[in-house]
């Protein structure tokens, strides 16, 4: 079984099983019920979420600056 990485960094636990023989129909279905999901779970947390991300990507350095960087 090929190990694909996930964004959770879930390594283990149920597999999800998503029918080959979906019509495109059923697939857009999908698609848009993860999309009001999403849309959903960002009106209620935007603030916080915003600060998560923030933390995540922003590096931390103490930088001496005596010249401006241009």
């Amino acid at each position: 079984m090929k190990l694909i990485h996930q964004p959770s960094g879930l390594q283990d636990g149920l597999d999800l099983l998503i029918d080959s023989r979906w019509s495109p129909d059923q697939a857009m279905a999908v698609i848009e019920l993860l999309d009001d999901l999403r849309d959903r779970i960002w009106a209620h947390y935007e603030v916080a979420l915003q600060t998560r991300f923030r933390e995540l990507r922003v590096t931390h350095r103490d930088v001496e600056t005596h010249h401006p960087p241009f």
